[in-house]
């Protein structure tokens, strides 16, 4: 997918869920054109650093050791910590600390790992929402919750899809009835541009009320930067999700969706009940289904023919988004 602007943008990016990231293990990652390494050292804590050891280049996601809060390289033992600098060397008296590996800051929420991506290395600039008191109104917790992870997650690896293209979603209702067959029609009841953050909510109507106002399901929206988003339903049951898309390169993304359903009364089990997991592919993931229809196909239209009511939401996004887009497309 062409568009005008860079595949590089500042802000949190998800990488995966934290139970692929065991204790003493590391794992070789790939985004925005970079190879990384992610670790989880044996005081349980992850880390993010840039992958090549700067001794003879050996890639320490690829048979990389934890030692304690560093990380070894396979090639020859190399040990470096979490903030990146080089540790000790197992066959010299002394470390070489002018030998540093890049550190990526880590945010690790909502059984899901973000990473901060600066193209200039800056440090984070605003912190995640939290998904359980967002909306401020409808305030929950992970124990009413089952777990996301790996019944109702799901990732699409490598998708030509740019994440601002997947955000543009936020605005449009419209969609619903062309792209998801909806029996009702959506509408966008309100929408804001909130400093880092864009806001929507849409509102599904009662079919057989004569309030035109009446909404049988309302579905709160916050676009976390251009990295993803984090959506609550508000209705008879009270979903929460969230959608992310990490650039791998600058062709293609990799897509991470989540899904946190509301726990029975009494029942503690950790995993969501297989009927539910039923509904949730039916309700949830067939969405995402449709909408990668669309999407891998889609063109950017940099100067969209907009429809009078798609305007003013879609202008604002639009203008919004350009704040984290700090390089010029490569």
């Amino acid at each position: 997918m062409r568009v005008p602007f860079t595949w590089r943008p500042t802000g949190w990016f998800m990488v995966g869920w934290s139970a692929e990231f065991p204790a003493g293990t590391a794992k070789p990652l790939r985004y925005f054109g970079q190879e990384l390494v992610a670790y989880r050292s044996d005081d349980g804590a992850l880390h993010v650093l840039d992958a090549h050891c700067p001794h003879l280049g050996a890639h320490l996601g690829h048979g990389g050791r934890v030692n304690g809060e560093c990380i070894e390289c396979p090639y020859h033992g190399w040990g470096y910590g979490p903030d990146g600098v080089n540790r000790y060397i197992p066959y010299e008296d002394r470390p070489n600390p002018s030998k540093r590996l890049r550190a990526w800051p880590v945010d690790e929420r909502h059984e899901c790992v973000f990473v901060w991506h600066d193209p200039a290395g800056g440090a984070p600039r605003w912190e995640l929402p939290d998904i359980w008191n967002f909306p401020a109104h409808l305030p929950g917790g992970a124990e009413q919750y089952y777990r996301a992870y790996p019944e109702l997650s799901v990732k699409y690896p490598g998708e030509p899809v740019h994440p601002q293209v997947t955000l543009e979603n936020a605005p449009d209702s419209v969609h619903f009835k062309y792209v998801h067959r909806a029996s009702v029609d959506p509408r966008l009841l309100d929408w804001k541009v909130d400093g880092t953050f864009y806001k929507t909510i849409s509102g599904w109507p009662r079919p057989t009320e004569q309030d035109p106002d009446a909404m049988a399901l309302k579905i709160h929206g916050v676009s976390c930067g251009v990295g993803g988003s984090y959506a609550v339903f508000e209705g008879s049951w009270h979903y929460r999700l969230v959608f992310f898309t990490t650039p791998v390169d600058d062709e293609r993304s990799d897509m991470f969706y989540s899904i946190w359903w509301p726990r029975d009364e009494g029942d503690d089990a950790p995993a969501v009940p297989a009927h539910y997991r039923e509904r949730a592919e039916k309700e949830f993931l067939q969405t995402l289904r449709d909408d990668l229809e669309i999407w891998r196909y889609q063109v950017y239209v940099e100067n969209p023919a907009l429809a009078q009511q798609d305007a003013r939401p879609y202008g604002a996004l639009r203008k919004w988004a350009r704040q984290f887009y700090e390089v010029e497309p490569a």
